[in-house]
């Protein structure tokens, strides 16, 4: 499988990941959603891309591990990516140069 079609696959799984967890802005209360580090790519991160960014969408990387993304509670250790899982805490050994301090 080349990059281009891995990464298309790679969209595709988090698309129906997303759909099957039936998130919308109206449907999900804040309350039941978390922090999931280390699952969003570059760009498409909720906020907390460390020392550097501003916000949402500054993640640098794929699954940038001090960037997180906002998942429907109970989910977020269960998310895999070609990184690995996604993690309640920061993730320092995972796309870039930063350390978990700086989330």
């Amino acid at each position: 499988m080349n990059h281009k079609s891995s990464k298309l696959s790679t969209i595709a799984i988090a698309g129906a990941f997303v759909a099957a967890l039936g998130v919308t802005s109206d449907a999900v209360r804040a309350e039941d959603m978390e922090k999931c580090f280390g699952v969003a790519l570059a760009g498409k991160n909720d906020c907390a891309a460390g020392k550097g960014t501003s916000c949402a969408g500054t993640s640098t990387v794929d699954y940038q591990g001090n960037a997180w993304t906002l998942v429907k509670k109970g989910t977020c250790e269960k998310i895999e990516t070609p990184l690995g899982k996604g993690s309640l805490k920061c993730v320092a050994d995972r796309g870039g140069s930063f350390t978990c301090d700086d989330a």
